[in-house]
């Protein structure tokens, strides 16, 4: 059985970071072809992965995991050896807006997905049913809300999403679980924490308080700002990713956290005192005069936090960076990378897409 790897929604944030990860130099990874399959809707950005051009280990698919014919026959054509789920509607202010396409995308899709995987599987001989594995990733918010003294998830906590977003991924976590317990598909599931990092869509916290800081706007801030979040680097999310894709029990959930609680208006002083140091502006003024406090959002959770130790214990990972390093990092990589934001917030390259796809 071929060594591909089927990744849906690798043109996004974390699916971007993962392919390249998995194509750098220092991955020692025997791939043979990523096959990935993204609809480009406004999160998914193919700029992230422009160095991939002609990589013969690297083939993009347009698409929506929607359409049961063009995901059979990603099977048939590719013959994957695992299918590793990113693509999601992810925000959860747009699924509050309008929850229509977490409801399409993020429990249809995933049960289509889920179904072409099936009658994939149901194919292979018993060698390579052995070295199947659909990996599906989801998110921390499907637990609910902390109080301040909680202790973080762990694997055993029960379900209480309180937005469209977290709900609609919890609907799609359990359909995941059903079809390792119903059909005996090789599932696994990570739920992770709030990443950050390069490629980031600039309508999330840092990219949005980092672009606004150097284009002289407010930097807003819901309610008091001391929502708490456990902040996780992509690129230690994509090392655990990679760990339980190889080392991971079928029919498990894995929790993936970077042991970095922070209130949110802490996270925007950090970035803020970067950029004074990085960037300082023409008055000398710090850019945490621009933050501004703004009305909360509607159910708005207090806290998440992780408990990683079922992750760490079975299989050895735990994240690397700090969040100082991180955040240091990622400020770096947005002020290196000026034009990719701009070429997304100015529309350009939507049209772009719109010419080249429609």
């Amino acid at each position: 059985m071929r060594n591909n790897i089927f990744v849906t929604g690798g043109a996004g944030f974390i699916g971007s970071n993962f392919i390249l990860d998995l194509v750098s130099p220092s991955s020692n990874n025997l791939i043979e072809v990523i096959i990935n399959l993204d609809n480009l809707t406004y999160a998914g950005n193919l700029e992230n992965l422009k160095s991939l051009k002609d990589n013969p280990q690297y083939t993009f698919v347009k698409g929506s995991i929607t359409n049961k014919d063009l995901v059979t026959s990603i099977f048939r054509q590719f013959q994957p050896r695992s299918v590793v789920h990113f693509a999601a509607e992810s925000h959860v202010d747009r699924s509050i807006l309008d929850s229509d396409n977490f409801i399409v995308t993020n429990i249809f899709g995933t049960h289509t997905l889920l179904e072409c995987a099936r009658d994939y599987f149901n194919h292979l001989n018993e060698e390579a049913k052995s070295q199947f594995r659909f990996l599906h990733i989801s998110t921390d918010e499907v637990y609910g809300s902390l109080k301040k003294n909680s202790p973080p998830f762990s694997e055993k906590n029960k379900y209480e999403p309180n937005s469209p977003y977290s709900a609609s991924k919890a609907s799609s976590d359990h359909l995941v679980r059903a079809w390792y317990h119903t059909y005996q598909l090789p599932t696994l599931i990570t739920n992770c924490s709030n990443n950050y990092g390069p490629y980031q869509f600039p309508e999330k916290l840092i990219p949005l308080c980092i672009f606004n800081a150097l284009t002289n706007k407010s930097i807003p801030i819901y309610g008091d700002g001391k929502q708490i979040r456990d902040w996780l680097y992509v690129k230690d999310h994509c090392k655990a990713i990679q760990s339980v894709l190889s080392k991971g029990k079928p029919g498990e959930t894995y929790n993936i956290g970077g042991l970095n609680e922070k209130t949110n208006l802490e996270v925007v002083h950090s970035i803020c005192h970067i950029l004074d140091e990085l960037k300082p502006r023409f008055d000398k003024e710090s850019y945490s005069s621009q933050i501004q406090f703004i009305q909360d959002r509607p159910g708005h959770d207090r806290r998440y936090a992780i408990d990683a130790s079922k992750i760490q214990t079975e299989l050895g990972w735990k994240p690397e960076a700090s969040f100082d390093s991180g955040i240091h990092e990622t400020v770096a990589w947005y002020l290196e990378h000026q034009d990719w934001v701009n070429h997304i917030v100015s529309g350009e390259y939507q049209r772009w897409i719109k010419k080249h796809y429609s």
